[in-house]
């Protein structure tokens, strides 16, 4: 019988996807992929760089994940409609994507 790999299940390198639904209301599914275990940041800015809101921030384990957004900032309260930017931080890895919230 074919043994299957233990690691099958953990994906190749690090990715961040893009949002979905996008545009959204108000809720939205950010998926990321981590091939290692690492201390993961998920944060969100608005289009000037101002930080709106943190999603994760924490030692997480190799697979494939994902985070809700409820449109939301830090302090709990809706945020305005526009273009924000999620970023991930995880090992050495960086990226950022574009999302619309549509009221």
């Amino acid at each position: 019988a074919l043994m299957t790999h233990p690691n099958a299940w953990i994906p190749k390198e690090y990715i961040l996807n893009q949002n979905h639904p996008n545009p959204f209301n108000p809720v939205t599914t950010l998926r990321y992929d981590l091939p290692e275990d690492a201390l993961v940041d998920i944060i969100i800015y608005d289009m000037i760089g101002r930080q709106v809101s943190t999603l994760v921030s924490s030692q997480q384990t190799a697979g494939y994940k994902s985070v809700q957004w409820n449109a939301t900032n830090d302090k709990g309260v809706p945020v305005s409609a526009g273009l924000y930017l999620y970023r991930i931080e995880a090992g050495q890895f960086r990226q950022t994507k574009k999302m619309v919230l549509l009221k």
